[in-house]
C-alpha cells in the first residue's frame, strides 16, 4: 500500500516499513507521530486531503545533515563572505497506513 503525505512543506511517497528523512519535528526517539495530511493512497486521490486517512510513524532519531559551504562573491568590489549550514532532520520509520 502506497501513500503520499505532506509535512514540513514537502510531500513524501512512502510504503509501510520505509525509513525517510523529513524536516525536524519536536519529538524524541521512540515517539509515535501521526501525519493526517494524506494526499493519496494507492488509487484514491484527495481534494486536497483524504478524510479520515493517516500515516503512522515512529521517530528513530533527530540529527543534522552534512555541512555545506555558502560562498558569496561580488566581482570588482573586494566582497567575499563564507558561511556554513547544517540542515536539521528527523529520521522516521513508517509503521502503518490507515485509509
Amino acid at each position: 500500500m502506497k501513500a503520499i503525505f505532506k509535512t514540513g512543506g514537502k510531500q513524501y511517497c512512502v510504503t509501510e516499513g520505509d525509513k525517510i528523512y523529513i524536516e525536524l519535528l519536536d519529538k524524541e526517539a521512540k515517539d509515535k507521530v501521526t501525519f493526517n495530511e494524506v494526499l493519496m493512497i494507492d488509487d484514491k486521490i484527495g481534494m486536497p486531503f483524504i478524510k479520515g486517512a493517516s500515516v503512522e510513524a515512529e521517530v528513530i532519531k533527530n540529527g543534522r545533515g552534512k555541512k555545506i559551504k555558502v560562498f558569496h562573491y561580488r566581482p570588482k568590489k573586494k566582497f567575499r563572505k563564507t558561511q556554513g549550514h547544517r540542515q536539521p532532520y528527523t529520521l522516521v520509520e513508517i509503521k502503518k497506513i490507515n485509509g
